[in-house]
C-alpha cells in the first residue's frame, strides 16, 4: 500500500481545493453552492446573522438576477440552489454580494458589543497579518445543475439537512429554510 507523505498530501489537498472551487458560469445551468463558517465555527447560530444573511441573499437576488431555488441556514455553514436569470453571470460575485455584507455587519457588531468574541474571528496569516473571518478562506463548494432528477434531489438534501443534525423533526420546521416556506 502506497501513503502520501507530508508534501505529497499537502499538494493533494491543494489540487482538491482549486477543483472544488473551480467556477463555471454556463447559461442555463442552476448552481448548488456549500459555505462555512470560518473554522466551521457556528457564527450562524443566532437569528441575528440568520436574518443578516437572509438579507443578504435577497439584496443579491435582486441585484445580480438570480432565482433562489432552494436554501438552508445551518449553524456553521449554508446550502444554496440558485439559477441565474440572464446568459451573463458570477457566481464569484453572487458569493460575494451575499457573504461580504453578512461579514462586515457581524464584525462591527462583535467589535461594538462582544470584543471578547474576536478571538473566534482571529485568522493568523502566515505574512504575520491579522483579519478577522466570518466565512471560511476557501472559496466553498459549487456544482453545475443541469437535470431536473439531480436538482430536485438537490432539493430535498438541502431540505434535509437540519433534520439529520437533530435541528428540527421535519424539513418544514427549520425556519432557517426554504422548506418552511413551502405551500402544503
Amino acid at each position: 500500500m502506497t501513503t502520501l507523505g507530508p508534501s505529497r498530501t499537502h499538494a493533494f489537498d491543494q489540487h482538491l481545493k482549486r477543483k472544488l472551487c473551480e467556477r463555471y458560469n454556463t447559461a442555463g445551468e442552476a448552481h448548488a453552492l456549500t459555505f462555512s463558517c470560518f473554522q466551521r465555527r457556528p457564527f450562524l447560530g443566532g437569528d441575528r446573522a440568520r436574518f443578516w444573511f437572509l438579507e443578504a441573499l435577497d439584496d443579491a437576488r435582486r441585484k445580480l438576477r438570480f432565482e433562489v431555488w432552494a436554501f438552508v441556514i445551518m449553524p456553521e455553514h449554508v446550502h444554496l440552489l440558485i439559477y441565474p436569470i440572464g446568459n451573463e453571470y458570477s457566481i464569484s460575485d453572487f458569493l460575494m454580494s451575499v457573504k461580504r455584507p453578512v461579514a462586515r455587519k457581524t464584525l462591527r457588531h462583535v467589535q461594538a458589543h462582544a470584543p471578547s468574541f474576536l478571538v473566534h474571528m482571529r485568522d493568523a496569516q502566515p505574512n504575520g497579518r491579522t483579519q478577522y473571518r466570518f466565512w471560511q478562506r476557501d472559496g466553498g463548494y459549487d456544482r453545475n445543475l443541469v437535470s431536473d432528477s439531480t436538482i430536485h434531489r438537490t432539493i430535498d438534501y438541502i431540505h434535509a439537512n437540519p433534520v439529520r443534525r437533530g435541528l428540527a423533526p421535519l424539513p418544514e420546521e427549520w425556519r432557517w429554510s426554504s422548506a418552511a416556506y413551502l405551500p402544503a
